[in-house]
């Protein structure tokens, strides 16, 4: 079994619990814990750790549990002979230190919230996997009748504990996705985080059909049926969070391949100036969701951040006096103050159903979670045209684009005209890891796509993240939304009206003022908040 390092766990965890998934410290928030930790370090005569570029060694962290790890907010992070070295956000716990270490101590200061990120790197979930995996072989061995994978099986089962501890990780390392892969000898097990996926571990073979079965019966799938994809969904508290996990299994040539989409609950809603939206955007964009009636569409493709914006509208617009009804598939977050319907085909419960039943609950605003078929876009524009607020998402490469998908599916063009008022279009780009930011030049083909795409060399210079332990190496950390906002004008209705090609709409949507995704990703470029080629590997336009 090979273990891979992967992303450290977020910032600002508690410091005398399980780690929590909290907002990220701003980076004023950083420089003033770094300034004080450097008064500190000067006050008491101590030098400070640069948990940057500076790892725990696994010796020296395994002196300590996590849990007192982050009682103390302290890490160890060398051990030589009897003396231990360890990074402190507070000299004074040095008593505490030499207790729980029962061994001398040199103290090193950071700040509090680079401390929690080395716990995170220093203390990982998988770390006890390959005892689990060992005991695993070792029963599969002797062949015993009573396998792990049962739906009896303990919590202590390997197989059991071997899938808990993948969750556990992925959650800390703020994974959307769990890919579950087997290739022959071996089960790969990679994490996406901030869009990208990164291996993370490699079971060996032998465990992966169990492991198969596990989640499956987590998720009441079939575990017989080993051809058929399946879907279903888990339910489950992970280290005191609440978390929804969406499974999807798949045939492939070396067995089945299993997805985890992670839906954290407890993590906190964006509201819409935290998306991303620069602020005359976010304004005219607030402005639209107070209209009585209408239609918004949300346009993007898999995985673009189109269910966070509706949600961060959800809350702009969400009051006493109005009826707010959702249909969903799944329900990703849940709000105390709006009625939220789940789908579910197998009971009879679809998209156009759920949208019809919802009319006849005297609904003021319907958040209707994806335009799917002409059925439910029909009902949807004719909920807009009779009253309702509406707002939903669509797949679509951009706002333009959304307009021409509805007319595909049979929308008739006066309909869409008089119904839809506006749409946004957005795609995620990593941010510059601010933790080591460094300037570079371009290559040349990164300065030419800038140059077309209206951009000018940043006052200060390009910068890009040089790769440190807070950011797992890739230069990036967190992500943030690109817009595009189109506002239906009666223009753009006309040439709706008039069935016009993509690029006309366009056209006049950007004389009107639109701003495109890629001039906003430029914009982003321009404030060093990321690089050119992120912009270039997640906006992906044609003639933008």
């Amino acid at each position: 079994m090979k273990l891979r390092k992967a992303q450290p766990e977020p910032r600002h965890a508690a410091p005398n619990a399980r780690p929590e998934v909290l907002p990220a410290a701003t980076e004023q928030d950083l420089h003033i814990e770094r300034t004080r930790a450097r008064h500190l370090a000067e006050q008491y005569q101590l030098d400070l750790a640069d948990l940057r570029t500076v790892s725990p060694d696994p010796a020296a962290a395994a002196l300590i549990d996590e849990q007192t790890a982050r009682a103390l907010v302290a890490v160890p992070l060398a051990l030589q002979d009897d003396v231990v070295t360890v990074a402190v956000a507070d000299p004074s716990i040095v008593d505490d230190l030499r207790f729980a270490l029962g061994r001398r101590v040199i103290l090193r200061l950071a700040a509090p919230t680079d401390i929690l990120h080395a716990i995170g790197t220093a203390y990982r979930a998988l770390t006890g996997i390959d005892d689990r995996v060992k005991v695993f072989e070792a029963r599969d061995a002797v062949r015993k009748d009573i396998r792990d994978d049962a739906p009896g099986a303990s919590d202590d089962a390997p197989v059991v504990q071997v899938v808990q501890l993948v969750i556990t990780q992925a959650l800390r390392d703020r994974a959307s996705d769990v890919h579950i892969e087997p290739h022959g000898d071996r089960v790969r097990v990679r994490y996406r985080i901030d869009g990208a996926l990164h291996d993370v571990l490699e079971l060996p073979g032998s465990i992966g059909p169990a492991v198969v079965s596990r989640i499956k019966i987590l998720s009441d799938l079939n575990i017989v049926e080993r051809r058929r994809p399946q879907d279903g969904q888990i339910s489950m508290d992970v280290e005191g969070r609440p978390v929804d996990i969406r499974v999807s299994t798949t045939s492939v040539v070396g067995g089945e391949k299993v997805v985890l989409r992670l839906l954290d609950k407890s993590r906190p809603l964006y509201r819409l100036e935290q998306l991303g939206m620069p602020n005359q955007m976010a304004a005219t964009y607030s402005s639209l969701l107070r209209a009585p009636y209408g239609m918004v569409i949300c346009a993007g493709p898999t995985g673009s951040g189109k269910t966070t914006t509706l949600y961060g509208s959800l809350g702009e617009i969400n009051s006493p006096e109005r009826n707010i009804m959702t249909i969903e598939d799944p329900v990703e977050y849940t709000f105390d103050s709006i009625n939220q319907i789940q789908i579910n085909e197998a009971a009879g419960i679809t998209f156009a159903g759920g949208l019809r039943s919802i009319l006849r609950q005297d609904p003021d605003v319907i958040l209707v979670g994806e335009v799917r078929d002409v059925e439910t876009a029909r009902i949807a524009v004719q909920s807009a045209l009779t009253g309702h607020f509406v707002l939903s998402s669509l797949h679509a490469t951009d706002a333009a684009t959304a307009l021409h998908r509805l007319l595909d599916m049979g929308i008739e063009t006066f309909l869409i005209a008089s119904s839809v008022t506006a749409v946004v279009s957005q795609r995620l780009v990593r941010r510059v890891c601010t933790n080591c930011r460094e300037y570079y030049e371009p290559k040349a083909e990164e300065l030419a796509f800038l140059a077309s795409a209206g951009g000018g060399t940043p006052a200060d210079g390009f910068v890009r993240g040089a790769g440190c332990n807070f950011c797992a190496h890739t230069g990036f950390l967190e992500r943030t939304g690109v817009y595009e906002l189109m506002p239906v004008s009666d223009a753009i209705r006309e040439l709706v009206v008039d069935r016009a090609s993509h690029d006309e709409i366009r056209k006049v949507a950007r004389y009107e003022g639109m701003r495109t995704l890629t001039e906003e990703g430029v914009r982003l470029v321009e404030q060093g908040v990321t690089t050119i080629g992120e912009v270039m590997r997640s906006i992906y336009m044609v003639g933008s």
